[in-house]
């Protein structure tokens, strides 16, 4: 054995590793494979969904070639609440017919997908609704995408405390 063979035996009876290219790879590859899997998780749970509405739940919710949609940044009453079940009617009234198209962004609240769903002619459904007074901006969501849209009626109704800033 020369003196590089004998190193090299050494440091593999020790449990170190085999020195040049072979460790090099390894750590490479493994770093890859760790961003992977960050990466691959995010790019597959944004979608975007085009169908028809199935069924209104209320003024936020919708269900879309069966999957059911919370509609990000947009706070619209409960049906229990004044104007609750006319933010529903609303909502069917805006949809009844219409090809959807639906961003959804991956993340989910109870059994709902969240998203931004437009009308085929590219009006944002949460807009209409915001601008017809039955449903308001939620900033902590939207980033104040409906804010501008509001209207009198619609700054009136109850702001729920999710929708607040942090």
């Amino acid at each position: 054995m020369t003196g590089d063979q004998a190193g090299w035996w050494w440091q593999r009876a020790a449990g170190g590793s085999v020195p040049g290219r072979r460790w090099r790879y390894h750590l490479a590859m493994s770093r890859v494979l760790v961003l992977l899997a960050a990466i691959v998780p995010t790019l597959a749970s944004a979608e975007t969904l085009i169908g028809h509405a199935d069924h209104v739940r209320d003024g936020d919710t919708l269900v879309v070639s069966g999957v059911p949609i919370r509609l990000q940044g947009l706070a619209a009453p409960e049906l229990g609440q004044t104007w609750g079940r006319a933010s529903r009617d609303a909502m069917q009234r805006i949809v009844a017919g219409e090809r959807l198209l639906c961003g959804l962004n991956g993340e989910r609240s109870y059994d709902r997908s969240i998203g931004v769903c437009r009308l085929d002619d590219g009006r944002d459904i949460a807009a209409i609704l915001v601008s017809e007074g039955i449903g308001r901006d939620c900033p902590r969501y939207s980033d104040g995408r409906y804010a501008d849209d509001e209207t009198d009626r619609s700054r009136n109704l109850l702001l729920p405390r999710y929708c607040r800033p942090h």
